[in-house]
């Protein structure tokens, strides 16, 4: 009978572990900024005190009605890709940290880019064809995550 439970327990522990790898610099998805408040344009560092846990990950906020918005919705606000470069994503198959205030809403989404050392993979990412740049980045993504 013990057997039985502990294969029982097993095969259901993995459902329960965080399914994607996230970016979480800082300790948190997207450095520490409000995933909500980039839906309103805005890229706000959030407050320790307004904090919310999702898929095994951290997230703050800069307001109640931020968490709130997020505990009622969190698929909506977490960004693709696990909160890593989308453009980098797309072109290289890789992980790249990001720039929290690099980000674009596209389809009701969330994509975060890298932009430093003079590379704004944002701009990259719009003069290029966005919706190839999505497909390959989707692809690429569902091969990271299946090797891990």
């Amino acid at each position: 009978m013990r057997i039985v439970l502990i294969v029982f327990i097993l095969g259901i522990y993995p459902s329960f572990a965080q399914q994607i790898d996230y970016n979480t610099k800082k300790g948190f998805v997207a450095n520490g900024y409000d995933v909500v408040s980039y839906f309103n344009n805005e890229a706000v560092k959030g407050n320790k005190k307004f904090k919310a846990t999702f898929d095994n990950v951290d997230y703050k906020f800069v307001s109640q009605d931020n968490l709130n918005a997020f505990k009622a919705n969190p698929e909506k606000y977490v960004p693709q890709y696990g909160g890593y470069c989308a453009y980098a994503i797309a072109v290289n198959a890789k992980k790249v940290s990001i720039n929290p205030k690099t980000f674009e809403i596209r389809d009701g989404k969330l994509y975060l880019f890298y932009n430093s050392w003079g590379t704004n993979t944002l701009n990259l990412w719009l003069k290029e064809d966005v919706k190839g740049l999505q497909e390959k980045a989707d692809k690429n993504w569902e091969d990271l995550i299946t090797m891990e």
